[in-house]
């Protein structure tokens, strides 16, 4: 598969809708975590990331304006007493950490759920895994061809990953009504940057300013497992 450019593919796309890159540092010392969050409503938009004590989650930037929670309120990020992170793009953040604190996979939590359930969209529901030696896995619930009556999962596990490479997984192709979901195998793509903040200046750079919400960006140390993380809000 060809390496991708992050920079072309975030400038080639308005609305990738929310997307998850995984991937290594290109000095192969530590693991890349990177999640975004677009809108085109207003209820979409009136969204920033805060920290908690194991990751992060949406809050409403301006409570007054907050229409609808169901799909928009959630925790992207938290991270398991044993060190994995599960970063996804909605509430079954908490069905993957309730499955493995109860040993089960996250293959077993995920075939619980589908997609989301935002007629004409069905936005795909979008999961990744990092382990603690910087192993990580991805994950696609979406419909088939638009159609609810199937919920199609798929699957992909990267056990060696390579120095300055990541996966890139995001939840629609395009713009578009309806908006047309992912298609394909997660988008392979170069890791220039070798720390939190340069990876957050340049894809925060390069997403669409009209569309553009939310970024969180997290590098981990495979050998102290110590971590680095920026997050950007475009509400401040």
């Amino acid at each position: 598969m060809k390496l991708l450019d992050i920079k072309q593919l975030l400038n080639e796309v308005s609305y990738p809708g929310r997307g998850i890159i995984l991937g290594r540092t290109p000095d192969n010392a530590k693991a890349v975590i990177a999640y975004f969050i677009m809108g085109r409503s207003e209820n979409s938009r009136n969204r920033v990331f805060t920290e908690t004590e194991d990751g992060i989650r949406t809050e409403a930037f301006d409570p007054a304006k907050l229409s609808d929670p169901s799909l928009i309120i959630y925790h992207p990020v938290r991270v398991m007493p044993d060190g994995v992170t599960i970063v996804t793009n909605g509430d079954q953040t908490d069905t993957i950490r309730d499955f493995m604190a109860d040993s089960h996979c996250y293959r077993h939590a995920l075939l619980t759920r589908e997609f989301e359930p935002d007629a004409p969209n069905y936005t795909p529901r979008i999961s990744g895994i990092v382990k603690p030696d910087g192993s990580y896995n991805l994950s696609i619930l979406k419909s088939m061809d638009g159609d609810p009556a199937c919920c199609c999962r798929y699957f992909y596990e990267y056990d060696q990953p390579v120095a300055g490479v990541g996966h890139y997984i995001h939840t629609y192709k395009g713009d578009g009504s309806p908006l047309p979901s992912f298609e394909g195998e997660p988008e392979r793509v170069a890791v220039e940057c070798g720390d939190a903040k340069a990876f957050a200046d340049l894809l925060w750079t390069n997403l669409n300013d009209d569309n553009k919400v939310s970024l969180f960006v997290r590098t981990i140390d495979l050998k102290d497992g110590k971590t680095d993380t920026v997050i950007v809000n475009k509400n401040q």
